[in-house]
C-alpha cells in the first residue's frame, strides 16, 4: 500500500482482475443472504444495518480498485479486463440491489419500538435503502421485478460501453501549417508530423480547444468541429437511444410517469415541472444577452471575411461560436489569452492552488513519494486538520493526458471516509483526472484561465470527498442530492476570478514576474464575456436532458438540432450528434445536466453573502463551509446544509447579478 490507512493498490495484473471480482461478489453476497436469512422478529441493527453498512465500506474500496483502471491505466488489456470486471459487478449490483429478503429485514426494521431513538444517521441509512428497493420495485410482483431487474442489467452494460467507446476514441486529422493559421507558435511546435508535411490534429481537449478559438481559417474550424460531434456517432447514437427506451420502460414499470420524474423524486427539483420552469425562465432573462452577444461576434465574423477574403454568410455557425467568443475576450475586454497562459504555469498553479486550499480549509497537504501509482505522471499527497492534526485522507492528481485515458476532467472517490468495521474511521481517498497540456522541452505545461477554473473546480470534488465526515459509506463524500453536487466545487470557482487568490497562483513562466494589474483586471471584468452565449448552451444542453427523459423514445440528433435552434438559434452541424459524445448522459447525469445551473444558483448565494462579505480567505468562513457544507456528506438534505451555511433560506438574486442580469 502507498501510505497508511490507503486500502488500494496499484500493482494490479490484468489475469487477477477477474479472479479478484468474483470472489469480491462471492463475499458481498455472503454478507446480503445472512441478513435475509433472519426473521423480522430477529432483525436488529447489530445484524442488518451494521454488517450492511461494513460492506459498503470495504465493497466499494475493492471495486474501485479494479473498474477506475478502466479511465486511467496505460496498458489497454489491463483496461479491457478492467471494463470487463465493471460490467460483471454492475450486472451483481442488480442482483444485489433488488434481493427481497434483505430487503424485507430493513424494512422490518423500522417498525422496532427503539427505531426513533437510533442516531440520526443510522434512520436515515435505513429510510434511504428502503425507499431504493421501492425505487427497484421490490414492492411489485416477481414478474415485474424480473423485468426491471434485467432492464438495469442491459443499461448498466450499455452505459459501460458509452464510455469505453468514448475514452478509446483517437481520430487523428492532418492540416497544412497555413491552414492553422491564426495558432500560436508553441501549440504548432507541438504537434507531431504527419504525411507531406502536414501536421497531426486530435480530438483531445489540449488540441480541440484551441483550434476552435484561434483557427483563423473557418474550413479548419468545420473539419474540427464536425468531426468532434461526430465521435462515436455510429457506436453510441443507437446505445444512448436504446438508454432512452430502457429507462422509460423502467419507470413505467415502477408508476412513474417518466424517467425524469423517476430521477427528480429524489432531487432537489422534486419534478420534470420545477426543472422546466427553472430553464425556461432563466432562458428569457439570458435571451436578450445573448442576442446582444450574436450581434457583435456577426460584426467580427463580417469584418474578418473582408481581412482574410472568406466567404460571408451572414450567420454564426457552430464552428464559429469559440473563435468569436474568444476575439470578444481579446478585443472588448483585451484578454490575450495566449499572454495569460504564460503566467498559469502548471507547477505554479498546483503550488498555490494547494496553498490556498490549505489556508481556507483549515488543512494541511503533504506529498508522499510513492511508486504505487497507475502511471509515472501521477502523484500522492495527504491530508491532515491543521488544529488537531488528524488525518482525513488522500488525493491523487494525473493531470496530463495520455491514449486510452479518460477524456474530461473528473474526480474520483476511491475510497469512502467513513466508520470501517472495527469501529476506527477509513479514511478518504480521492484522484482528480484532467488532460492538461504536457510540458515541452521548450517549455513547462502552460494552463489557459478556462484550465485554472477547472483544476479548482474539479479539486473542489476532491475536497468534498475528504472533508466529509459520515459515518456510512452510503453518505459520504460527494453523495449529496445529484442537483446540489456541483455546488461546492463551482463556489471554489469564485477564486479564479479574485485578484489575491490569481496572484498566488501565478507567475511568468520565464522570470517568475506576476500578472501585471491591468491584465488582472481585464481579466476580472471578461468574466461577465459571453455570459448569454454561454450559459444558453448549458440550459440547451439540460432541456435537451430533461426532453429525451420525458419521452418513451427520442430520435437524438433531431431532438438536439430543434434544440440548439430553439434557444441558441444556431442550426446543429450536418452529419453530426452532438448527444453521442455527451458522456454526462451515460455517466449518471441522465435527467439532471439542469443540476449544473441549479446548484450554481446555491453556489454564488454562498460565496457573495458569506466569502464576499466575511473576506474570501477568511478561514473562518472556510471553516464555517467545511462544517455546513462539507463534513455531512449526504447525511443531511442540502437544503438543511444551505440554511445551516447561510443562516437563512438561499435566494437567487447573487446568482442573477453574476451574469449580468438584474435580480
Amino acid at each position: 500500500m502507498a501510505a497508511p490507512g490507503i486500502k488500494l493498490t496499484w500493482n494490479v495484473k490484468k489475469e487477477q482482475i477477474n479472479v479478484d471480482a468474483e470472489g469480491l461478489m462471492k463475499r458481498m453476497k455472503e454478507v446480503y443472504d445472512a441478513i435475509g436469512a433472519l426473521s423480522n422478529d430477529d432483525a436488529n441493527y447489530d445484524n442488518v444495518v451494521k454488517p450492511a453498512a461494513d460492506s459498503d465500506c470495504w465493497y466499494a474500496v475493492e471495486r474501485n480498485n479494479l473498474d477506475f483502471l478502466q479511465h486511467v491505466s496505460p496498458d489497454k488489456e489491463l483496461r479491457d479486463a478492467s471494463v470487463d470486471a465493471d460490467k460483471k459487478m454492475s450486472e451483481f449490483d442488480v442482483e444485489l440491489s433488488m434481493q427481497q429478503d434483505a430487503f424485507e429485514s430493513f424494512v422490518a426494521l423500522e417498525t422496532k419500538p427503539d427505531f426513533k431513538s437510533w442516531k440520526p444517521e443510522a434512520q436515515r441509512f435505513v429510510e434511504r435503502v428502503i425507499k431504493t428497493g421501492k425505487r427497484n420495485g421490490l414492492h411489485l410482483p416477481k414478474e415485474t421485478q424480473e423485468k426491471i431487474k434485467a432492464i438495469k442489467k442491459r443499461m448498466s452494460d450499455l452505459s459501460i460501453d458509452f464510455s469505453k467507446n468514448l475514452n478509446e476514441e483517437n481520430t487523428v486529422l492532418e492540416f497544412t501549417e497555413k491552414e492553422l493559421d491564426g495558432l500560436p507558435e508553441d501549440f504548432i511546435k507541438s504537434l507531431e508530423k504527419g504525411s507531406e508535411g502536414k501536421l497531426k490534429v486530435t480530438l483531445k481537449y489540449p488540441h480541440y480547444f484551441p483550434c476552435m478559438k484561434k483557427a483563423r481559417n473557418p474550413e479548419t474550424r468545420r473539419i474540427m468541429e464536425t468531426a468532434f460531434n461526430s465521435r462515436c456517432i455510429k457506436e453510441n447514437t443507437p446505445i444512448l437511444e436504446e438508454l432512452v427506451k430502457l429507462r422509460h420502460e423502467k419507470s413505467q414499470l415502477l408508476g412513474y410517469p417518466t424517467h425524469s420524474h423517476f430521477v427528480l423524486d429524489m432531487r432537489m427539483a422534486k419534478t420534470p415541472e420545477t426543472v422546466a420552469q427553472f430553464l425556461a425562465s432563466l432562458a428569457e432573462k439570458l435571451k436578450p444577452l445573448k442576442n446582444e452577444e450574436m450581434a457583435l461576434f456577426l460584426a467580427y465574423k463580417k469584418e474578418e471575411c473582408e481581412k482574410y477574403g472568406y466567404e460571408y454568410d451572414g450567420e454564426i455557425k457552430n464552428w464559429d461560436l469559440r473563435y468569436y467568443m474568444t476575439m470578444v475576450e481579446e478585443k472588448k475586454y483585451a484578454v490575450d489569452q495566449q499572454q495569460l497562459k504564460e503566467y498559469f504555469p502548471m507547477s505554479v498553479v498546483t503550488q498555490g492552488l494547494l496553498d490556498i486550499y490549505q489556508e481556507l480549509l483549515s488543512l494541511t497537504f503533504t506529498q508522499i513519494q510513492t511508486t504505487d501509482v497507475w502511471h509515472e505522471d501521477v502523484t500522492l499527497y495527504s491530508v491532515h486538520d491543521k488544529v488537531s492534526n488528524d488525518l482525513l485522507g488522500y488525493f491523487y492528481l494525473d493531470l496530463h493526458p495520455r491514449e486510452g485515458k479518460y477524456g474530461h476532467a473528473a474526480c474520483f472517490g476511491l475510497q469512502p471516509g467513513c466508520v470501517g468495521p472495527d469501529g476506527s474511521r477509513q479514511v478518504a481517498v480521492a484522484a482528480m483526472v484532467a488532460n492538461f497540456t504536457k510540458p515541452t522541452a521548450d517549455q513547462p505545461s502552460l494552463l489557459t484561465h478556462d484550465e485554472v477554473e477547472t483544476y479548482f473546480h474539479e479539486f473542489g470534488h476532491v475536497m468534498h470527498q475528504i472533508c466529509a465526515q459520515a459515518e456510512f459509506a452510503l453518505f459520504s463524500g460527494t453523495h449529496v442530492e445529484r442537483d446540489f453536487v456541483e455546488a461546492p466545487s463551482q463556489m471554489l470557482e469564485n477564486w479564479v476570478w479574485e485578484k489575491e487568490p490569481l496572484t498566488r497562483m501565478s507567475a511568468h513562466y520565464k522570470d517568475g514576474s506576476p500578472i501585471p494589474d491591468d491584465l488582472l483586471e481585464k481579466l476580472t471584468l471578461s468574466r461577465k464575456a459571453n455570459a448569454g452565449v454561454f450559459n444558453l448552451r448549458q440550459i440547451t444542453l439540460g432541456t435537451f436532458d430533461q426532453k429525451i427523459h420525458t419521452s418513451p423514445q427520442a430520435d437524438t440528433a433531431k431532438v438536439y438540432a430543434e434544440t440548439s435552434e430553439e434557444y441558441m438559434e444556431i442550426k446543429a452541424t450536418p452529419g453530426t450528434n452532438m448527444a453521442a459524445t455527451f458522456s454526462h448522459l451515460a455517466g449518471g447525469y441522465d435527467a439532471q445536466y439542469y443540476g449544473y445551473m441549479w446548484s450554481e444558483v446555491f453556489c454564488m448565494d454562498m460565496f457573495v453573502s458569506r466569502f464576499k462579505k466575511e473576506g474570501i480567505m477568511s478561514s473562518k468562513v472556510g471553516q464555517d463551509y467545511r462544517k455546513c457544507i462539507l463534513y455531512p456528506g449526504g447525511s443531511l438534505d442540502a437544503a438543511d446544509m444551505l440554511k445551516n451555511f447561510l443562516g437563512r433560506e438561499p435566494n437567487e438574486d447573487a446568482f442573477l447579478e453574476s451574469k449580468g442580469l438584474k435580480a
